[in-house]
């Protein structure tokens, strides 16, 4: 006899594993998060070298198309070869080294810049730094002394909290110098570790490359197999579009604040801001987050300044107005042209994303929790727009503006309360002026 199975209980089988399943996770993540945490964070460990070869041969990519197809193609086009894979062979090979080269040769000068320019700069600050200090508590002495009122409420405030600082520096700085120095010597072997995961992950970007075609067909294989058609070519077009959505913001964000940081330096060299290489290092880097980048960058940069020359504060607000016109550059015309509509998302939602992102994922969640929540919200209105197209009903929100409910004769217009009396008070002047009208006229 020939077994059947019967959907109804296959269902109802799987559910209730699904829901076995879920219960059991649910449980190891109430009673036992810390074993949890402990293997995920082992998995990370282990993947972080493979993860870090994808982020490397995306970054990487664009540079290898354009050295391929605009420089090495063309050449290998000229020479007639018979082995035609060989040939294909070759052209990705030579492209990979000319863009090892350039990417190695540009980590070079970015680190030589910052050996010869930056390191000092921090050494310089660091040596004077105690200077900097007593200049400061010279303008403040000066202040008080010319303020007499000012300098006793500023002598009551120091009795006041001159205990309590002392005991939080006896109970939190100086017990923590052992902590201290124990972070930094782990500090020192995770970047020793960073380092070799960095070596690792870029070999295996250098294999993602080789064979990037292979790796996309075989994806576009698994979605197809896995998938119908209509589902699969939705999954792909929608991978493609993160693809575009990403590349665009981060390529043309770093090129953004690239030339940022350019033109703040030549600007803060001419005007003599002491450590502009420092500065400009700082606004160029922060400027990689959107809308609060330039903020992040100015305070710390403003406060170098005046500290560094207090009995000139003019100094600072010169480097602050600066940097204002730098922001309102970069934001209104810079910006825009060399990101155009890479993510398609209004202030609001770019300042959502940021403050979501960056509170969940930290400095990395404000870069790049902007497209990511372009991705998202792009996924979500092509399912609104979907679904109204399947009700027959207009897709653009300004149509939804005024609406207050639909029926079967359409849309029925919404009208605010303040609005609906200004309505009755005006209909109720136009019947008041009638009313004068007919009067007048029985009279005559």
């Amino acid at each position: 006899m020939k077994f059947r199975w019967n959907n109804k209980y296959v269902c109802w089988g799987i559910t209730a594993f699904c829901v076995l399943a879920a219960a059991i996770l649910f449980y190891y993540g109430m009673f036992h998060g810390s074993n949890v945490r402990l293997a995920f964070r082992t998995v990370s460990e282990v993947m972080m070298p493979i993860v870090m070869g994808f982020v490397l041969a995306y970054l990487m990519t664009p540079i290898l198309n354009q050295i391929e197809y605009r420089m090495i193609k063309p050449v290998f086009e000229k020479i007639s070869m018979k082995d035609m894979k060989k040939k294909t062979s070759m052209i990705r090979g030579i492209s990979i080294i000319f863009t090892t080269i350039l990417c190695v040769f540009t980590i070079y000068v970015v680190i030589a810049m910052f050996v010869s320019q930056i390191v000092p700069s921090i050494v310089n600050l660091v040596e004077n730094f105690d200077t900097y200090v007593n200049n400061v508590i010279n303008m403040i002495n000066r202040l008080l002394e010319n303020n007499p009122e000012l300098g006793n409420y500023a002598t009551k405030l120091i009795n006041r909290y001159s205990v309590e600082l002392e005991t939080w520096l006896n109970n939190t700085v100086f017990t923590a110098t052992s902590e201290v120095i124990k972070t930094v010597s782990l500090s020192v072997i995770n970047v020793l570790g960073v380092l070799w995961d960095g070596i690792i992950g870029f070999i295996i970007s250098i294999y993602l490359m080789a064979s990037k075609e292979k790796f996309a067909g075989q994806a576009k294989k698994i979605a197809y197999a896995l998938f119908s058609k209509d589902t699969a070519n939705t999954v792909i077009r929608n991978f493609r579009f993160t693809h575009k959505t990403f590349s665009g913001f981060i390529s043309g964000k770093v090129l953004d604040s690239l030339i940022i940081g350019l033109i703040c330096f030549s600007v803060t060299s001419l005007m003599g801001t002491p450590y502009a290489a420092l500065v400009s290092l700082i606004i160029g880097v922060t400027n990689i987050i959107p809308f609060f980048g330039p903020f992040l960058g100015a305070i710390p940069c403003s406060v170098l300044v005046l500290l560094v020359d207090p009995m000139h504060p003019l100094n600072c607000v010169y480097f602050v107005i600066l940097i204002f016109i730098l922001q309102q550059f970069d934001g209104n015309i810079l910006g825009p042209k060399i990101l155009g509509e890479s993510t398609g998302l209004a202030g609001f939602w770019v300042i959502f994303s940021i403050t979501l992102f960056g509170g969940i994922f930290g400095i990395l969640g404000m870069i790049v929790g902007v497209p990511i929540f372009a991705v998202i919200y792009a996924a979500i209105k092509s399912m609104v727009h979907t679904s109204l197209a399947k009700k027959n009903m207009p897709q653009e929100t300004e149509a939804y503006l005024t609406v207050e409910a639909v029926d079967e004769n359409g849309f029925k217009e919404y009208v605010p309360e303040f609005k609906r009396n200004i309505e009755e008070q005006k209909q109720a002047r136009e019947q008041r002026k009638q009313e004068k009208k007919n009067m007048q006229k029985n009279k005559k």
